[in-house]
């Protein structure tokens, strides 16, 4: 069966998964009255509760007697290291563009590796039926960003499609007549060359992996693109570091390929097929599966490094030990040494002391899903403040710079640009954008954005859209501004009074309600002022025997500010930490007595 190998790219929320659910349906892999939930390549619970896509995935139709292997990519920059290994699998992209609001930072993310990869893509306007699509000035900022990426003449010969995903349609033109993907098909298989590697399938087997899962019933899964031979169940072969060292030898258990959503057994896989092999015990990421005789490993596409780091330990607070049944500093090693074999834009190490690990990935984002995903799995942690990664070069600091991109209200800009300069961001453009907002691009210091997120949406009053994306290393920027306001601490062990924040909360705004369980050096709300101030919010109402007119009102409290994961994350200082639970996310003192706090601030 004659093959092609493509792949999904865009920014987030442009209709990547939506696309590939239509294109599931119309090339018959559902049958008709098959039940399918929408998204239906967003398969992990938290994909879903975000809508984004965080971990990529495969899937194969049939159009016409070829079989096309798709893969669905994140559009987040933090999940970059899933898309630089994806694309090495594929010949050709489909580069999905928002025709309202055009090339987004992710966007120029994702093309400039595929472009580096020397792949054509195909340029699909998404959405063109919205009322504020603009797909002719959505195209021309397409074009002009390919020629800012230094695509050759044959990639900027690319064709047009214009499509509504959610619809079901894709067409040359405009006014085509929108009857059904069949245009974006043809295109595929006339625009995406075959693999290059099934001339190769008479050459010895080898193939580099670029997924890891694993399986209750086959144990490690490792998916890649065949780059020659053949492999069939019960086949010996071998696995190849990237350096050529041996890493073990071992049968094929299973050879299994994508089929519509499932991956299921077949009994021989050719070059440039995607397929997964199962019996390894040893071999990972990045690693060649090959034959015996084979003794050079495939290279490997190179990772850009990481750019933030974490440092993650055992929740030694109070309450440790109430809500979750992982609480091991082994058992929280096991699982990130886990997610960083797996997850190769993520590096793990102990910290000197041995009793905490630093986690370093590409942005809060990433750092906060593998958190949430630990702490639904049973796992409590305790979470410090993110910290950026710099280095030296040439005798120099350098520290990771991002591109913003903001789309504001005209109203809302003067503050936007004022807390983006007090960050040491530099303005690089501003003008007008779709939907009557205004477009402002600025290139800030990753760490002056570390807990901007949530000042930039009061700021905004929710209606700006920020989004960012790596942009170089420069020189380091000087001081920036931290937290300006203080904490209120609790100064005891008990459950807060509902009568004792009442009487508390002309001090600030609080975290926690009536009723639960806080401790000493615990961070109950945010202080009005910039100091850090202990209260007793335990404290109930002196009662006598005396009953006085009009003291029996019903105390009405104003409801608690409920910090989300990245939210606290963001917001604690360097001398703070975040306690994750299954059920409870809690900020703290990293010192929870008041005298050493003091000693430890004078120190």
């Amino acid at each position: 069966m004659d093959l092609r190998n493509i792949a999904i790219i865009a920014h987030v929320d442009h209709g990547k998964t939506t696309l590939v659910d239509q294109l599931l349906r119309q090339s018959g892999t559902f049958r008709e009255n098959q039940a399918v939930a929408e998204r239906a390549m967003d398969s992990g619970d938290l994909e879903r509760e975000r809508g984004i896509t965080i971990l990529a995935k495969a899937t194969s139709v049939e159009w016409q007697g070829t079989r096309i292997n798709i893969v669905d990519t994140p559009g987040h920059a933090d999940f970059g290291g899933e898309v630089e290994r994806i694309l090495g699998m594929v010949d050709g992209v489909i580069l999905l563009v928002d025709a309202a609001e055009g090339p987004m930072p992710q966007t120029k993310f994702v093309t400039s590796k595929a472009l580096r990869l020397g792949l054509r893509p195909i340029v699909v306007l998404n959405k063109v039926d919205r009322p504020d699509a603009e797909p002719d000035r959505a195209l021309d900022e397409v074009f002009d960003l390919f020629v800012g990426l230094d695509a050759t003449e044959e990639q900027l010969d690319f064709p047009i499609l214009y499509a509504s995903g959610r619809s079901g349609w894709a067409d040359t033109s405009l006014d085509g007549a929108r009857t059904g993907l069949g245009a974006l098909f043809e295109c595929i298989l006339a625009h995406v060359p075959p693999p290059r590697q099934a001339a190769r399938v008479d050459e010895p087997f080898a193939m580099l992996a670029t997924t890891l899962a694993a399986d209750p019933f086959l144990g490690r899964i490792l998916t890649g693109r065949i780059e020659s031979g053949r492999v069939t169940p019960g086949q010996m072969v071998k696995a190849l570091a990237r350096d050529g060292s041996e890493v073990e030898r071992f049968r094929v258990s299973k050879v299994l390929a994508f089929r519509g959503l499932a991956r299921t057994g077949i009994d021989v896989a050719e070059a440039g097929d995607i397929v997964s092999l199962s019996g390894m015990t040893r071999a990972t990421v990045a690693d060649t599966i090959c034959d015996p005789a084979v003794t050079e490993a495939i290279p490997a596409q190179p990772i850009d490094p990481p750019t933030i780091s974490v440092t993650i330990g055992i929740n030694d607070s109070p309450l440790a030990g109430r809500d979750g049944d992982k609480v091991q500093s082994r058992v929280i090693r096991a699982r990130l040494e886990a997610e960083a074999e797996s997850n190769v834009a993520i590096r793990v190490r102990e910290t000197p002391g041995g009793d905490a690990f630093e986690v370093a990935g590409r942005g809060e984002l990433q750092i906060g899903v593998l958190i949430e995903n630990m702490r639904r799995e049973g796992f409590e942690l305790s979470v410090a403040r993110p910290q950026v990664l710099s280095r030296e070069e040439d005798g120099k600091r350098l520290e990771p710079i991002e591109e913003v991109t903001v789309d504001v209200d005209a109203e809302y800009s003067g503050v936007v640009i004022e807390k983006l300069s007090q960050r040491r961001g530099e303005l690089v453009e501003m003008r007008e954008g779709a939907g009557g907002k205004t477009r402002i691009v600025a290139h800030v210091p990753s760490r002056g954005l570390i807990g901007y997120h949530g000042e930039f949406l009061t700021d905004t009053r929710g209606t700006g859209i920020l989004n960012r994306v790596f942009h170089e290393w420069a020189p380091w920027r000087g001081e920036m501004p931290g937290r300006r306001t203080g904490v209120l601490v609790s100064m005891e062990d008990g459950v807060t009074v509902p009568y004792a924040i009442f009487n508390l909360e002309d001090r600030g705004r609080f975290f926690v309600g009536g009723g639960e369980q806080v401790y000493r050096g615990m961070i109950v709300g945010e202080h009005a002022r910039d100091n850090d101030l202990d209260v007793n919010p335990m404290k109930g109402k002196k009662l006598t025997n005396i009953r006085a007119a009009g003291k029996d009102e019903a105390v009405v409290l104003t409801p608690p500010v409920r910090l989300t994961l990245e939210q606290a994350i963001a917001y604690i200082a360097d001398d703070e930490l975040v306690e994750v639970t299954p059920h409870h996310i809690r900020l703290r003192k990293r010192h929870l007595d008041p005298v050493e706090r003091k000693r430890e601030a004078r120190r």
